[in-house]
């Protein structure tokens, strides 16, 4: 039997290339091999949105459209919409009484995104609610529920899955032998850097790429994007190492890639020559995923029906772990 892979992302915005790169990519190469479940986390999404429930609600339709048209099949991947799920609630408040508040602000995942909001909100960082402190929490139901053995993460998630591991232990030795404890499946690639150098693309940054964006768009982003400040006039000769133009100009696979660090160290490349070839790139590059996401946003009846037959089949899953989870804990009471 093929084994079980549980994989999400939340919706707060539109896939950008960092999303692209770091984790479709290797969704692509698995979806023929495995039981894939891939969730639009939404109540996730929540933890830091609650008072916006608009925009995650907006954004389900969005996210989707833009994963589809990455190339994940629907055939073969199970898309489904988490709070259509509410086993993933119910097995939450279970492994709720399992992991302390202290081993929470353990996590490192979890104490770097609190320094993240102290540093953004300042004093107000402080006042982080328990549905955030506890998502490493509902994260483990997100992959026990579907008995998930293969989770396809980044580095910088590894925490998580081991909390998750920990949850299972505790609770295969408290109830008995029920759930999966889950491997990590390391991203092939690693983080993916924004337009301004940063080590992280992210909305919040303003240094990313979407999967949505127009040519107009592209060309004001990459027209902004860093390069070698130590090169001042066109004939200068500089580090491609540092400029983010080349960075992506290896993103994307040019197959021009050696004159263009040849050209950049020697001082026969401008910088503006150099992103005007990438700009060009870049939307060949997106023309694939620009037909497919024309197509579904001419057809959300289609996008409907997938996510709706994702969610079956998910909601099948989830009903036959939370049957045996219920009888391990001896709270199946349909013989009473």
């Amino acid at each position: 039997m093929k084994k079980t892979i549980l994989t999400g992302i939340r919706p707060t915005g539109n896939l950008h290339l960092g999303h692209y790169f770091g984790a479709c990519q290797n969704w692509l190469k698995l979806q023929n091999d495995y039981n894939f479940f891939l969730e639009i986390a939404d109540v996730q999404a929540l933890t830091d949105n609650f008072d916006n429930p608009e925009k995650v609600r907006k954004n389900v339709k969005e996210l989707t459209i833009d994963i589809l048209s990455t190339g994940i099949n629907p055939k073969n991947v199970h898309l489904f919409i988490q709070s259509k799920i509410p086993e993933i609630a119910e097995l939450t408040v279970f492994y709720s009484n399992l992991v302390t508040m202290a081993r929470l602000y353990r996590n490192p995942t979890v104490k770097t995104e609190i320094a993240q909001k102290k540093a953004i909100f300042g004093n107000e960082g402080e006042s982080v609610t328990y549905g955030f402190v506890g998502y490493p929490v509902s994260q483990a139901a997100d992959i026990t529920t579907f008995q998930g053995e293969l989770i396809p993460v980044g580095e910088d998630q590894l925490p998580l899955i081991e909390q998750c591991r920990e949850i299972v232990r505790k609770f295969n030795r408290i109830y008995g032998e029920t759930l999966k404890e889950p491997e990590a499946l390391l991203s092939p690639t690693p983080r993916i850097k924004g337009l301004d150098g940063n080590e992280k693309m992210g909305k919040s940054l303003g240094n990313a790429i979407y999967l949505a964006d127009s040519e107009e768009t592209i060309t004001k982003k990459v027209m902004n994007a860093k390069t070698d400040t130590k090169k001042i006039k066109k004939d200068d000769p500089a580090n491609p190492d540092v400029c983010m133009v080349y960075y992506y100009h290896k993103l994307v696979k040019n197959e021009n890639i050696e004159t263009v660090c040849k050209e950049c160290k020697g001082g026969n490349r401008g910088c503006v020559q150099c992103k005007k070839e990438l700009i060009q790139k870049l939307n060949e590059f997106l023309v694939p995923i620009r037909e497919k996401r024309a197509y579904y946003l001419e057809h959300p009846e289609e996008v409907k029906r997938i996510l709706d037959e994702g969610t079956i089949a998910a909601k099948e899953k989830a009903q036959e772990t939370m049957k045996t989870v219920r009888n391990s804990m001896n709270i199946n009471y349909e013989e009473l």
